[in-house]
């Protein structure tokens, strides 16, 4: 694969129709119990510049709140290489559509300390490891 310096990895995104109002799924992914029940243990808090952790299995990894917009949009800094999760939940009737994006990605090969694993083996396993949580964790908490 042939990279240069400006080259980094893509998002990864993941989208799914959840079978519940708009607000039910935001008190699902905008609240610690909520995050807890679907994702990772935390101490989060709904308030713009809050600093928590996941507990994640590298141990807590530091975030901060970096976007409210109540019941459509949230984001937020995670661990320490730059990445950022953004939730956006669009409401269609009944239902509501979920995505997710986790941006941040460096070049490919630069490997990141806490996994030492390069950039590109983490973001595939990490891609992988949304499509479940998404597509199976949270429908099942929020729809259950």
């Amino acid at each position: 694969m042939e990279t240069n310096n400006q080259n980094i990895l893509q998002d990864i995104k993941q989208t799914v129709i959840i079978e519940a109002p708009i607000q039910k799924v935001w008190n699902t992914v905008s609240t610690s119990e909520g995050i807890a029940a679907w994702f990772m243990q935390n101490d989060f808090e709904r308030k713009e510049g809050h600093e928590f952790h996941l507990q994640s299995p590298f141990g807590p990894s530091p975030c901060k709140v970096l976007e409210i917009n109540e019941p459509h949009r949230l984001s937020f800094s995670w661990d320490t290489d730059g990445w950022v999760v953004t939730f956006i939940l669009k409401e269609l009737g009944d239902k509501t559509e979920f995505i997710l994006i986790h941006s941040g990605w460096k070049h490919p090969d630069v490997v990141l300390p806490k996994a030492k694993e390069k950039s590109s083996v983490i973001r595939d396993r990490m891609d992988n490891g949304w499509v479940a949580i998404v597509n199976e964790r949270l429908k099942k908490v929020v729809e259950g």
